[in-house]
């Protein structure tokens, strides 16, 4: 039962970042400042707990993001991928290259672990 349960995590990941990989091309060529985008879940508490994190290069650049966008590209590869959420912007968290320097080195897999992105 449990690699059954893993599989199909597996098999749901894979479909997420297939479509999260596509909302990451259309945010490259439309968002200025944009540079790449993460996700994260407990698949204990999923899809509760799922947070995509939008990456900018500046702290400038993230606070000037159009925030609706972001939500609406975050929306679409939710629903290609097969998986609702009642509020989307609950699943959307925006940082920055300059943030993650300034507060944790540079080191991403410590910021996202930490929590110490910012929405």
């Amino acid at each position: 039962m449990k690699g059954s349960l893993k599989r199909q995590q597996a098999s749901m990941d894979r479909a997420l970042a297939r479509a999260l990989t596509v909302a990451c091309d259309q945010a490259l060529a439309q968002i200025i400042g944009f540079e790449w985008l993460t996700h994260r879940a407990n698949y204990e508490r999923f899809p509760d707990s799922l947070v995509v994190t939008w990456v900018f290069a500046t702290d400038q650049h993230c606070q000037g993001a159009d925030l609706a966008r972001l939500n609406a590209l975050t929306q679409a590869a939710f629903d290609d991928a097969g998986i609702r959420v009642s509020d989307v912007a609950a699943h959307v968290a925006l940082d920055s290259e300059e943030r993650c320097i300034a507060q944790h080195g540079g080191d991403w897999r410590a910021r996202l672990r930490n929590g110490g992105t910012h929405g």
